[in-house]
């Protein structure tokens, strides 16, 4: 795939809380080492939430809008931890973002951003947010249950499933070992959990292309390939896929180019995105290009087309809008 013409699926929308903007952040993640690295490196200042908000947004906007090859990126929420009730439960929560606030900041910039909302189905209105964030432009839905400490395969989440069904909004959820945040039950990482929402007729996105993400041990592989034969409605999404831990999956995607149909554009953006993938595996002049190509969009088109590893772009995926007739 050629061309400014992307969807990158797979982009976080970080954020400080700023006393209006729904968000959140626990004293342990704020002391967390990844999230003063984060800070550091992105020259955010956590005393002035509010500055730091627009500059995360600015940087991340002049990236999307110089990118040669990715249009559109889906600005993923983070909903927090709720209890057996259904009810929010901040105590475990360390980190959220709010649905409204990803609307809001999607709808300010319709060319660049699309709304990827996060709804944890353990939460008492679960079915009834899905109704309301795709009423308000939510293009999917996004989950990580190590953090968020819910059973994808829970079957009490049968109608929300059914609601993302009808709504035709796609379910993104983790695979995997979870780093950024901190993951409380590693097993609901697994993707054959992911069976009952497909099993209820929503399009699922399995993230990271089903990585375990521990280095050399790609154990999720043998149920990406029966979830990809048994469901024409299953993907995944190649995000994080250059980063050390998870870089065994990027290569043995080389060797089965029969499953590249099923695997989505995205990067997992703010993290790096690295070309050590490569080295060795495409002509000097292409590693070249890759190194010299500091935007992250572009590399990660650059490093996966190097490996000869296809993708589809989200927009696939996507309902079409029905086109207005003339009275």
């Amino acid at each position: 795939m050629t061309g400014k013409t992307l969807i990158d699926c797979h982009v976080h929308l970080a954020a400080l809380p700023d006393g209006d903007n729904g968000c959140y952040i626990s004293p342990k993640m704020l002391r967390s080492p990844l999230f003063r690295f984060l800070l550091w490196k992105h020259q955010l200042n956590p005393d002035k939430p509010r500055e730091a908000n627009q500059k995360y947004l600015g940087d991340l906007l002049t990236e999307l809008r110089t990118s040669r090859h990715v249009q559109q990126a889906v600005l993923l929420g983070m909903d927090g931890v709720y209890d057996q009730n259904g009810r929010p439960d901040q105590a475990h929560t360390d980190f959220l973002i709010s649905n409204d606030y990803v609307l809001k900041t999607a709808q300010a910039h319709p060319r660049e951003f699309l709304a990827g909302v996060s709804i944890n189905p353990q939460r008492r209105d679960a079915v009834e947010e899905v109704h309301r964030c795709a009423d308000a432009g939510a293009t999917l839905v996004k989950v990580l249950p190590n953090a968020q400490q819910f059973n994808p395969a829970d079957p009490h989440y049968k109608a929300f499933y059914r609601a993302l069904a009808l709504r035709k909004l796609p379910f993104l959820s983790h695979v995997g070992y979870e780093f950024s945040l901190i993951g409380k039950d590693q097993s609901v990482g697994d993707p054959d959990r992911l069976r009952v929402a497909l099993d209820e007729g929503a399009t699922v996105i399995a993230a990271h292309a089903c990585s375990y993400g521990l280095i050399f041990y790609e154990k999720f592989w043998p149920t990406f390939q029966d979830l990809a034969t048994r469901y024409p409605h299953f993907y995944a999404d190649i995000s994080a896929l250059t980063l050390p831990n998870r870089m065994r999956m990027l290569l043995h995607l080389r060797r089965y180019p029969e499953i590249h149909e099923r695997l989505l554009f995205g990067t997992d953006y703010p993290l790096s995105v690295f070309h050590v993938a490569a080295w060795g595996r495409v002509a000097f002049g292409a590693l070249r290009d890759m190194i010299r190509t500091k935007n992250r969009f572009d590399r990660q088109v650059a490093v996966c087309h190097g490996l000869k590893i296809g993708f589809r772009s989200l927009g696939d995926l996507l309902p079409q809008p029905t086109a207005k007739t003339m009275p």
